[in-house]
């Protein structure tokens, strides 16, 4: 059985309110936004009612930052306790710098703010006053992930987020509470992704990491499937047996389906399909090409485009996803023994294409060629996307900002490096050049799984053989997967990248616009 895994923080709760209940023991913190202005700061909504109560000009305090500071700043603070009215005692007021208002200022200054406000009960904002809806789901989205944190301390964690936060001075509409519901749906699924990362693997097994995706999925109404044991080996799932055969713990692949509320297999217009497929690797040894020690202390983590996958099919329904989606998750843990892969082994991936090993540590690609071959065998699909910490060229190419973006398909390319960009998880496309081609040539397979040369491109090469000319991308997580320290939304370790980039992709009305176009 599973080691169970501690109960863990909860990230905040949303309320919307009309009105902005600032006074007194209502509010245990207010945050107030503070925009430009031509000649100096602005205050926003709820600031003249707590000036009146407590008789404090706020707009002067805002004046009194040292030289240079602009407290309209995105992620700006300025603290002030205020004393109201008899009897109402303190308030702590911040003073929340929002920039231009822009997404990526109010996901900022909503990050900031988490930040600031750990083991607070209610928290009163009224900085969502001054956003649109996609302002708004940025600022939920900031507030949320920025107070990330996960913990297996017997006593809990250092700091819980804010429990509770009112949005007030927001219209009471369908479209607010909507457009509201739609945010914390994809912030809490990035937070579960991260949170997914963050487990240790000797708890994080293959099992348990499935026995969560069905979990979650089943919740969200979704259909699941897992294969396990001896139906992957009969049902040629080389590359996952193969990775997995020296672990104590089996490998496992499991499959999430999502249809459209009001789609049925019976309808004569057939719905779209989108395969999504996320590397499953619980750890990473390197096998017997095993990793220095120093690089194995992130690699509980190779499961974060498992977690991504996961995590975005359970938060379809909620961002009313118009397209049929199905979610593969290969997962193995790569290990260390007497049954591991050697240097020099072949394995037949699903499907009958075969791979010569000639290094353990390129594993990724061995579970995603099978996933991948799997949905076009089996699946349909119309579009294919994986996601995987898969290579550390990524992150020698592009830093620890940018995920990289493979694709055979240049609308589809648009399509995920627009959505990149609106979500705050930007992408760089990256070139499948055709002329490293050659690399990939074994004497004795189809295949070499590590061929050297650029690898995050000749790993892209490889899998690209899997996908049977379908539109097809490849996010190379490797560089994102983990955050060296907290900035804005991003908290130190796990980021669980990809996510938020998904979501708005498959919630916006076509996805699949113009994609196949050409071919």
């Amino acid at each position: 059985m599973p080691v169970p895994l501690p109960p863990q923080v909860s990230p905040p709760q949303f309320v919307l309110a009309r009105e902005a209940p600032l006074r007194g023991r209502q509010a245990e913190v207010v945050a107030l936004p503070v925009l430009p202005g031509d000649d100096s700061p602005l205050l926003g909504p709820g600031a003249a009612e707590l000036c009146e109560d407590s008789g404090t000009d706020l707009l002067a305090l805002v004046g009194t930052h040292e030289a240079g500071e602009d407290p309209s700043t995105a992620g700006e603070i300025t603290e002030v306790p205020l004393a109201l009215g008899e009897d109402q005692g303190l308030v702590r007021v911040l003073l929340v710098g929002v920039g231009e208002g822009t997404p990526a200022d109010l996901r900022r200054a909503g990050a900031a703010l988490a930040r600031r406000t750990t083991d607070v009960e209610v928290l009163v904002s009224t900085v969502s006053a001054v956003c649109d809806d996609e302002g708004t789901a940025a600022f939920v989205e900031g507030l949320t992930l920025g107070c990330f944190g996960f913990s297996l301390r017997r006593d809990g964690p250092r700091e819980r987020p804010v429990a509770e936060v009112v949005l007030a001075l927001t219209p009471d509409s369908e479209t607010a509470s909507a457009s509201l519901a739609r945010a914390v749906a994809v912030a809490t699924a990035s937070w579960t992704a991260r949170m997914l990362a963050s487990v240790p693997s000797n708890i994080k097994t293959p099992a348990w990491l499935a026995e969560q995706a069905v979990a979650s999925a089943e919740a969200a109404g979704l259909s699941t499937r897992v294969l396990e044991g001896a139906e992957l080996a009969d049902q040629g799932f080389g590359g996952v047996v193969g990775v997995g055969q020296a672990a104590a713990a089996p490998p496992c692949f499991v499959e999430v389906g999502y249809r459209p509320e009001g789609r049925t297999r019976g309808r004569a217009r057939r719905t779209p399909h989108v395969v999504l497929v996320g590397k499953g690797i619980t750890f990473d040894s390197g096998g017997l090409s095993i990793k220095p020690g120093e690089s194995m202390k992130t690699m509980k983590r190779d499961m974060t485009g498992a977690a991504v996958v996961s995590s975005v099919m359970a938060a379809l329904p909620d961002v009313e996803c118009p397209v049929r989606v199905t979610g593969l998750l290969p997962m193995a843990e790569n290990a260390v023994g007497g049954n591991a892969m050697r240097p020099g082994d072949v394995i037949r991936q699903y499907g009958g294409r075969t791979t010569e090993v000639t290094n353990t540590d390129a594993e990724g690609r061995l579970v995603l060629a099978d996933g991948l071959a799997y949905a076009v065998k089996e699946l349909d699909p119309d579009v294919l996307v994986d996601v995987a910490t898969l290579t550390g060229g990524v992150k020698v190419a592009l830093g620890q900002h940018l995920a990289g973006l493979f694709a055979n398909d240049d609308v589809l390319a648009g399509h995920l490096t627009e959505a990149g960009r609106r979500s705050g998880e930007p992408v760089w496309r990256l070139p499948l050049s055709s002329e490293y081609e050659s690399k990939l040539s074994s004497k004795v397979a189809d295949a070499d799984n590590a061929p050297g040369g650029p690898p995050a491109i000749t790993a892209a090469l490889f899998l690209q053989h899997f996908v049977g000319g379908r539109p097809w991308a490849h996010l190379d997580i490797a560089s994102v997967g983990d955050a060296p320290a907290d900035q804005d939304e991003w908290t130190e370790g796990p980021t669980g990248f990809g996510v938020r980039l998904l979501l708005r992709w498959l919630g916006g009305p076509e996805p699949l616009a113009g994609v196949g176009a050409d071919r």
